[in-house]
Order: C-alpha cells, then structure tokens, then sequence
C-alpha cells in the first residue's frame, strides 16, 4: 500500500492529492482575488507588500514566484527587477496560471509563465536571486522535497521567501476557529458558489506545520540565517532564509 498525506483533514495516497487540489483550484479561480479580499478583509495585500520589501530584489534580479496563482507577487516582482530583470511565474494549476497571466497583461508585463510541479521545477542549479511562494506551500504534498527544489535554483547568496497561514497567538484560536470553519465556507458559498472549496482551505491552514517547524524544515533544505516574522498576530507567517 502507497504512503498517504493530508488534504485538509482526510487522509489521502499521496499521489492522489495534486489532483484534488488540482480541482479545488479550478473551481475557485475564477473568483479567487475577490475571495482573497473577503477573506482577509484586504490584508493580503499589506502581507505581500511586506514580503516584497523584505526580498531585497533589485533592478536586474532574476526571480522565480512559485504557485504564483494570480499573480500579486510576480507583478510586483517584475515591476522591481525592471526590463534588465526576469520574474517568472509557476503554478501546477493551469487554471490559476492563466488568470496570472491575463492579469500581468493587463499590466502591460510580460512575464514568463511555466505550468509545472514545485518538487520537480525545470530550472538549472543556482540561476536565481530569490525565489517566493506565497500561500502555495501548504498545498503541495511533499513540503520537503518542494522547499529542496526552491533551494536549489537559488544562487549562493539567494534567498527564498515562504508567505503562508501559520498558527494564530493562543487568545485568538477560538475566534479564528469560529471564522475559518464557519464564516470562511458560508462566503465561499455565496460568493463563489463553492463553501467545500473553502472548507478545505481552512482545513489545510490548521494541518501546515507552525512557525518553528517550517523553520526547521527549510534549514533541512538547505538555507540558512532561516528567521520569520508573524503578521497580523500569527495568521500569517513569513519566512526567509538564504542558500550560501
């Protein structure tokens, strides 16, 4: 019998779960940047753009923003790296690439834009200033392996960037849980048609390891100087570590 994993609170064979949260991502994003604003009443923004100032990216860096979606960060990346730069944009999920792309049309930005698996990226050994995932990690079945590949297309010096849902301060766990797994489906429902979708990515925030052991987990890939910082009191964490 095949090892199993999570997706959200069930446990599935691993080789089924991309798939599922393949679908998940289909039915979503078509409304995926409204829900955004919903959910986090804005704040997403204001976590990006703190993300975006710690990365330290410059005219003429190369960057690669990995389960890119739709595409917040790689806009703003490529805004930053300049016509001398690159910002390129992965996803697994053809659905939410395409909307990525679109939007950075839309901003007069052509970036290049690669459907492909974050524990196999297509990319040579070192040929990145800094490489971002923003709420993707916690979807991806084998966490270590695809924290491994991010590491290994950094230069030395590089640094990788993780924006993802953490564990909340403890005085504010009964209310968050109240939010999440009530207030957070009944908007998917009515805004997106779609509250399992939002059911499940409640679940996934609660099953996404906790600032500490994401930190280890990124020093087992491979970075070092590993440190991160809580946003809006532990809903969101910020790691940032470098290869050397």
């Amino acid at each position: 019998m095949g090892s199993e994993t999570h997706f959200g609170f069930k446990q599935v064979a691993e080789e089924a779960k991309a798939g599922k949260v393949r679908e998940v991502f289909d039915r979503v994003a078509a409304n995926y940047d409204l829900m955004n604003d919903l959910m986090s009443l804005g704040l997403h923004r204001a976590w990006k753009a703190f993300t975006i100032t710690l990365s330290g990216v410059r005219a003429g860096d190369r960057v690669l923003d990995v389960a890119a979606g739709s595409g917040d960060l790689t806009r703003a990346f490529a805004r930053r790296v300049g016509p001398t730069g690159q910002a390129w944009a992965t996803d697994i999920n053809g659905s939410m690439l395409a909307v990525g792309r679109d939007r950075l049309l839309d901003s007069g930005l052509v970036c290049p834009a690669v459907q492909c698996d974050a524990e196999k990226l297509p990319f040579p050994d070192g040929c990145f200033d800094c490489v971002s995932v923003a709420f993707g990690l916690r979807n991806m079945t084998r966490k270590d392996a695809a924290l491994a590949e991010m590491a290994r297309v950094l230069k030395p010096g590089g640094r990788l960037l993780v924006l993802e849902f953490s564990k909340v301060w403890k005085a504010l766990e009964k209310p968050y849980d109240l939010y999440s797994f009530k207030v957070l489906p009944w908007l998917g429902e009515k805004v997106a048609r779609d509250g399992e979708a939002y059911r499940y990515l409640a679940e996934s925030i609660r099953m996404h390891p906790d600032q500490e052991t994401l930190k280890s987990m990124m020093e087992r890939a491979g970075l070092e100087r590993v440190e991160y910082f809580n946003l809006s009191a532990g809903v969101v964490a910020l790691h940032r570590g470098y290869r050397i």
